[in-house]
């Protein structure tokens, strides 16, 4: 029992730290594509390096949204393969998954919270309606983590 309490201690505080690191100019990027792609959902891949705690982007693919709806994204199977083959062109790997909710809050969907499971990287949503930006991973359920700008 005192294991337990302990280890749901620790992951509790490994979430906390947990965060995703964004410039004010990787945001606008993202604000840019998410208006050029409106009224649909806008999506992207983020790039970088995960260090102890932190995802820090730096670099970003503007992909586009194959379903052209305003409340689902879906990425070609081409962009699929071109997703994995930029990890090793520049020498990063996937740490996030961006898209926007034009007409929704910045909270992760019953359909995002499926592909969470296989997608098991910081997701990042950007609310149409409160213009704001925040960033989520999947534990036993979604959880939020920071956005930390720099």
């Amino acid at each position: 029992m005192y294991v337990a309490h302990l280890d749901a201690r620790y992951n509790h505080r490994r979430i906390d730290l947990q965060k995703i690191i964004l410039s004010k100019l990787q945001k606008k990027i993202l604000l840019d594509h998410t208006n050029d792609e409106e009224p649909n959902e806008s999506c992207a891949i983020l790039y970088g390096n995960k260090i102890n705690e932190e995802n820090v982007v730096k670099e970003i693919w503007l992909t586009e949204n194959i379903e052209s709806s305003p409340i689902e994204f879906t990425l070609s199977p081409e962009q699929n393969l071109e997703m994995h083959k930029k990890c090793k062109e520049l020498n990063l790997e996937i740490i996030g998954i961006f898209h926007s909710h034009p007409k929704g809050e910045a909270y992760p969907s019953n359909t995002d919270k499926k592909f969470m499971q296989i997608n098991p990287y910081v997701w990042v949503i950007y609310s149409g309606i409160n213009k704001n930006f925040r960033a989520f991973i999947l534990e036993s359920d979604s959880v939020e983590i920071q956005i930390e700008e720099k």
